[in-house]
């Protein structure tokens, strides 16, 4: 098990094989956190603010149900114009 030594700055050198296995690359943002008397690093990923909706709670259960119903065949389409697409989503039962 790789030791770290605390710098003077309170900094620490993620060992090489962890930085490579967890697919860590210079600037990623490493979250600390405090469980019991351990320390325990979580990479981040920064979501730009206009995709943030995207991961919200109520979203990702509408992409789950999503994903179900599309899992289960529970599409229409495709087609072959407009006009009929149209025509399909004004007929549909959502």
């Amino acid at each position: 098990m790789p030791t770290m030594k605390i710098g003077s700055k309170h900094q620490v050198v993620i060992p090489k094989e962890i930085f490579t296995e967890l697919g860590l690359r210079i600037g990623d943002l490493v979250e600390a956190v405090k469980e019991g008397s351990n320390i325990v690093f979580k990479p981040q990923k920064v979501i730009p603010k206009d995709q943030a909706w995207f991961w919200t709670e109520e979203h990702q259960k509408k992409e789950k149900e999503a994903s179900e119903e599309i899992a289960n065949g529970e599409t229409i389409g495709p087609f072959d114009n407009i006009t009929d697409a149209l025509k399909a989503l004004k007929t549909a039962k959502i």
